[in-house]
């Protein structure tokens, strides 16, 4: 199915290759002759794409990334409709923090406290817009050739969220890997959400584990809202005290209790 899009060109934009799914959307690696330039392009799935609602939501949240205009959060270039394809195009970074732990398990520190400082400026600029990430996750941080930090995907989350309360459709908005305890309780949420979301994506990178497992997401969100973490040097001695405060300050479960 993926591939009915490979060698058509949406608005100005060549698909080219598939890099990536996920579950509303297709992610295609483009190309953009007017700034002779490669991107990523990201192409609803027809069940969405044929939601008026839905499209209408998921054009309006890119819109709204699209304007965050900042150093760290991912640039979008275009949003629109080429027939049966709803699409933005973004910055192509073919390299993400996923990919690094494959590689290396654990960041050393020096890389993940730049990453931590990258990630908090971007969601601290967010927020002060109004806009909450609702899914930091290793999946969505990239990094570009000078081994900046990008956040990716601001808003779509969002866009599935009102789609769900709208219509009454059972589908978890966010991983709950990641989940902050309000967003596992269902709770209204604010940008403290995404420090906790931060807090297990750095868990991740520093250890090389999650702080909460399960076999299914309830399981896994009832140890959001429940259970203490591991300290993350009881699995890496070598991560420094500093280091692991910062990380445990974001997962503390009260939001009021985690940094602002």
């Amino acid at each position: 199915m993926p591939e009915r899009f490979l060698g058509r060109t949406l608005g100005r934009f060549r698909v080219d290759a598939i890099i990536g799914a996920g579950g509303f959307a297709w992610v295609y690696k483009a190309y953009d002759p007017e700034l002779d330039i490669p991107v990523a392009l990201k192409i609803l799935k027809p069940q969405y794409a044929g939601d008026e609602k839905f499209e209408q939501r998921f054009r309006r949240e890119a819109s709204t990334a699209a304007k965050l205009r900042h150093p760290n959060i991912i640039k979008i270039y275009a949003v629109g409709r080429e027939e049966d394809a709803v699409f933005f195009a973004m910055d192509y970074l073919p390299q993400g923090l996923a990919d690094r732990l494959n590689v290396m398990t654990q960041l050393p520190e020096p890389m993940l406290i730049r990453m931590a400082i990258d990630v908090a400026s971007a969601l601290g600029f967010a927020h002060r817009e109004g806009v909450i990430h609702r899914d930091i996750k290793t999946d969505n941080i990239l990094f570009d050739e000078h081994g900046n930090a990008i956040v990716a995907d601001f808003g779509i989350a969002r866009a599935v969220a009102t789609h769900t309360d709208s219509t009454g459709t059972n589908m978890v908005v966010g991983t709950p890997q990641y989940f902050s305890p309000e967003q596992a309780r269902g709770l209204q949420l604010d940008g403290r959400a995404d420090i906790y979301s931060l807090g297990v994506t750095l868990f991740k990178a520093a250890t090389g584990q999650l702080p909460f497992q399960g076999t299914d997401w309830y399981e896994i969100a009832r140890q959001h809202v429940e259970d203490k973490p591991p300290k993350p040097r009881s699995i890496n001695p070598q991560l420094s005290r500093e280091m692991e405060d910062v990380i445990l300050q974001c997962l503390e479960k009260d939001p009021n209790d985690r940094f602002p």
